[in-house]
């Protein structure tokens, strides 16, 4: 069963710098198969962009809110939808 593609960006709180946060992310994320990118905020958020099934964003969405890797701290994600902008993988920027 294929379904459609969605688009959902998180902001995630907390100690998510500096910890191979955006790493750990591009690995969960290829492994659920969404395609997107993770990027450090100036504020020390990460931002989250992730497109594909809706069941493979909610898996993200949880494995985000129990704090990514093991050294990060996550105090809040905030998510929102969006329109799909069509990324081919999933990468770390800046």
């Amino acid at each position: 069963m294929t379904s459609a593609t969605e688009h959902r960006t998180f902001t995630v709180y907390g100690r998510v710098q500096g910890v191979f946060f955006r790493q750990s992310t591009r690995q969960q994320a290829r492994a659920l198969g969404l395609n997107g990118y993770a990027r450090n905020n100036p504020d020390g958020t990460v931002t989250i962009e992730a497109e594909g099934p809706a069941d493979a964003l909610a898996a993200l969405e949880s494995w985000c809110r129990q704090g990514g890797p093991v050294a990060a701290r996550v105090d809040r994600v905030e998510v929102t939808s969006g329109a799909v902008q069509g990324h081919e993988a999933f990468e770390v920027r800046g």
